[in-house]
């Protein structure tokens, strides 16, 4: 018999009693009948949202983590962003739901988020160390419009002078600038951009929720020119779709252009879980490259030597593009 699961929050209760706790369940769907759900409308047709009261939001990592960062805040889990390789897909198998559409449409927010974080940096048992925003699903993807958490954890972390980096595909993020900028001027605050490609083919098969690439490139201008830090994720490199010296170049060459302070190439990763959605999309898309990747994703990685290739390639160009 499998143990039931326990999550750190309770569903949403719409309007609690005043110094009453709000009432819910502890796992969130015990039973999905019971799931505080808004269904959205206009512009957010086609999605839910579940809306939970985290117990808490700031997640501190173990010790010794290989994480470059020990402090985390994910307001939302599942992300409309879509993106076929996303890592993070098989997180929403934690909560019966699947790592396919129910990952892009049904959305989990923390609707008390902005709360729990100003109760939590404010403890006295608070260190302020940094807290990185993004490392699960993106903290501006399409209902952060409707629910503004990242913004209201953006002013409590700058009014809180709590250095923090952000990790986002979207352009949403260029309608904070004026809060960003708030913060930096208080603590350091990093943001950076994930930019895999800048072939519309590819990136309208492999991320077909996010904003334009070459937008995105242009929201690094904006934010560099607003004095925030402003870095770019080459990720993923895709084998076979984006891996090409020339889309790469191409790629390195544009975010330098715009500003960013620093390039990181990131070769795709297909963790457990991950892998089994991918190349079920890959043998529907690009069949063609489906014995490449059998070979090449015996494990998680690419052989090491190819991805020493690709990641030597962009620090090259980086470095040349920087002369």
């Amino acid at each position: 018999m499998v143990a039931p699961v326990t999550f750190r929050w309770t569903l949403a209760d719409p309007a609690p009693e005043p110094g009453v706790e709000p009432t819910g369940q502890l796992a969130l769907f015990a039973d999905e009948s019971v799931a505080r759900r808004r269904v959205g409308t206009g512009e957010y047709r086609g999605y839910e949202f579940l809306e939970v009261n985290a117990k808490r939001v700031v997640n501190s990592l173990p010790e010794g983590t290989r994480a470059p960062h020990r402090h985390t805040i994910n307001a939302y889990r599942g992300c409309s962003h879509a993106c076929v390789y996303c890592f993070a897909r098989p997180t929403h198998e934690y909560l019966g739901l699947n790592a396919g559409e129910d990952f892009e449409r049904k959305l989990v927010v923390k609707v008390n988020a902005v709360e729990r974080v100003r109760a939590e940096v404010g403890s006295p048992t608070w260190s302020g160390q940094p807290i990185a925003m993004g490392t699960n699903t993106d903290p501006y993807q399409r209902c952060e419009g409707k629910y503004h958490l990242t913004r209201g954890i953006v002013e409590v972390l700058g009014d809180a002078g709590n250095p923090f980096s952000i990790l986002t595909k979207s352009t949403l993020i260029l309608r904070d600038l004026d809060v960003l900028a708030r913060a930096a001027e208080r603590a350091e605050v990093r943001c950076n951009l994930s930019i895999g490609t800048l072939d519309e083919a590819v990136w309208r098969a492999t991320e077909p929720g996010t904003p334009h690439p070459r937008q995105r490139v242009a929201a690094v201008r904006r934010l560099t020119d607003a004095g925030i830090i402003t870095g770019v994720l080459v990720a993923p490199i895709i084998p076979g779709l984006s891996d090409a010296e020339e889309q790469l170049a191409e790629v390195v060459d544009a975010v330098i252009g715009a500003g960013a302070r620093a390039v990181i190439p990131v070769p795709l990763h297909l963790r457990p879980g991950v892998r089994q959605h991918f190349m079920t999309w890959l043998v529907g898309h690009h069949p063609e490259l489906a014995v490449r990747y059998r070979r090449q994703y015996r494990g998680s990685y690419l052989p090491a030597e190819e991805r020493d290739r690709l990641c030597g390639f962009v620090r090259d160009r980086v470095a040349a593009a920087l002369r």
